[in-house]
């Protein structure tokens, strides 16, 4: 090993640095920041520069719409140059003064009744209520097309009230009773204490196209039929609804649309009913059904009379019958063309009259003094009830069998609907005058037709066949066209329907055991 190796080599220490065994000075600590301040410092500036926005913006607005945001009061003009002075808490009385204020003449000069403001656009704008359908209602006659602007407005909130006629309280009757009525300074009535310009009346011509109605609650929805419903018929006080079928009941309902609760209801045992009709008097229910005798229910009463057979008949079945519109004669339908006179009030057989053919089809007219019948033979006859004779015989045309009779309220028109389905449409004094070419031919059935019903005002016919489901129309009759809008619910298969009094219920029992009901808007009464 060399010397050279072993010699230990050491490294010359670094000089020191001028300064190098001085401290070093610390760092200054950086000062900490308020953030709540600066927070605070930008909420400040955010919440001046909105309010400087807001003052702009009010004065814009006041520039353009005058002072909105401080109005003007009477007798303090100094508030347009002091806005934010303090009203004071009260102030003096000058009336007794005088020289009076201004603004007391001009309160004691007539109020006036005219519009604020009127859209001059309106009188030059021209509406064609004939082109869209939903507008067609608003026509006052069928050959009515286009109407000012004004005109259109005003039908539309007639239509409107019409639709959601107000509460009792808010009528004008209401207003008269407790003194509320008033006339303005031209004589006029006021608005607010009459509706004679904006509801529309039952007068009014119903238009063919559409019609306005609304399916209410059932009106037996409280005790539903478990068997087939062969009758429904109004009371004349148009809140009763008689109901009766092959389930031997026969029920009464109190119909409001809403609830309709049964008012009572009787149960005939040996006696599946088949009809049952009002004396139009309102004080009994006939019923019948394949019986020899029927039934008698004295609404006053409350009692239940059963017929026994009538004297010298061998009738098995007195199941379909009429009532004279005075309530003195029942015409039963009997055996080989007969047709059996009954007295309401003994219940005694008072006379036959006899057909060629079979009967299948009866209608009182003239307030009961005259008879219509049709049968088999496809013949009408005019009966005279003093008299016991025909009066009249013509040949309803295109008819085989006249299964079905109607008269309307005010005995001009008749309808006779046969077994194949046609409705034909007479006027009664054309038809005795020898023209026998109907009015007008309704084939919207294409089964046997079995009811028809007249409203109260001839204007709806309704027509319908218990063969087939939904087999049942309502007829415009000033134009012998079909409603196209009814039904639009299913009917199942109806087997009779009637009119309240004043037309504004339409009800329709079917074969499931319901009876519906149905709310014609037109009509403002039941």
């Amino acid at each position: 090993m060399s010397l050279i190796s072993q010699v230990k080599t050491t490294a010359p220490a670094p000089e020191p640095k001028a300064g190098a065994d001085e401290p070093r000075p610390k760092p200054k600590p950086k000062p900490k920041r308020n953030n709540k301040k600066r927070r605070s410092r930008a909420n400040d500036e955010r919440q001046s520069k909105k309010q400087a926005s807001d003052q702009e913006m009010k004065r814009l607005e006041t520039a353009l719409f005058g002072s909105l945001y401080s109005p003007p009061e009477f007798g303090s003009e100094a508030s347009f140059a002091q806005p934010n002075t303090p009203k004071p808490l009260f102030f003096q009385d000058r009336s007794t003064e005088n020289q009076a204020p201004v603004y007391e003449e001009e309160q004691r000069l007539p109020v006036s009744k005219r519009p604020a403001w009127v859209d001059e656009e309106e009188e030059r704008t021209q509406v064609d209520i004939a082109k869209v359908n939903r507008l067609r209602k608003l026509r006052r006659d069928a050959e009515e097309q286009l109407i000012s602007g004004s005109e259109y407005v005003e039908r539309l909130r007639a239509q409107h009230v019409k639709l959601n006629p107000g509460t009792d309280w808010a009528r004008a009757g209401s207003d008269q009773e407790s003194g509320l009525t008033g006339v303005d300074d031209d004589g006029r009535e006021e608005l607010l204490t009459s509706n004679a310009d904006l509801v529309l009346k039952d007068s009014v011509k119903l238009l063919p196209g559409l019609l306005e109605f609304s399916r209410l609650n059932n009106a037996n929805r409280e005790e539903k039929s478990n068997s087939v419903i062969n009758s429904v018929q109004f009371h004349r006080n148009g809140q009763l609804l008689l109901t009766a079928g092959l389930d031997r009941r026969m029920r009464l309902f109190q119909v409001d649309g809403k609830r309709n609760p049964k008012a009572s209801s009787i149960f005939l045992e040996d006696c599946p009913i088949y009809k049952a009709s009002f004396l139009p008097d309102g004080s009994e229910v006939i019923l019948a059904g394949r019986r020899k005798f029927f039934y008698s229910f004295d609404l006053v009463k409350s009692s239940v009379n059963r017929v026994r057979p009538l004297t010298g008949r061998d009738e098995k079945s007195l199941e379909s019958f009429e009532v004279s519109p005075d309530s003195k004669t029942i015409a039963f339908i009997g055996n080989e063309g007969y047709i059996l006179l009954v007295s309401s009030k003994t219940k005694q057989l008072i006379g036959t009259l006899k057909m060629n053919g079979s009967v299948r089809s009866l209608a009182f007219a003239e307030n009961g003094t005259q008879l219509l019948s049709g049968g088999g033979d496809g013949q009408v006859y005019h009966w005279d009830i003093g008299t016991r004779k025909c009066i009249h015989v013509g040949t309803d045309e295109g008819s085989l069998v006249a299964t079905s009779l109607c008269v309307s309220p005010d005995s001009s028109m008749f309808c006779t609907g046969s077994s194949s389905g046609i409705v034909n449409v007479y006027k009664r004094d054309e038809f005795l005058g020898g023209k026998r070419k109907p009015l007008k031919i309704v084939k919207n059935l294409t089964t046997e037709v079995n009811e028809m019903r007249f409203n109260h005002d001839a204007q709806i016919l309704a027509i319908c066949s218990r063969m087939k489901s939904k087999a049942a129309r309502l007829v415009h009759v000033p134009s012998c066209s079909v409603f196209s809008n009814w039904p639009n619910t299913n009917l199942g298969l109806a087997r009779c329907l009637d009119f309240s009094p004043n037309s504004g219920f339409l009800t329709v029992g079917n074969a499931e055991g319901q009876v519906l009901l149905f709310k014609l808007h037109h009509y403002q009464n039941a």
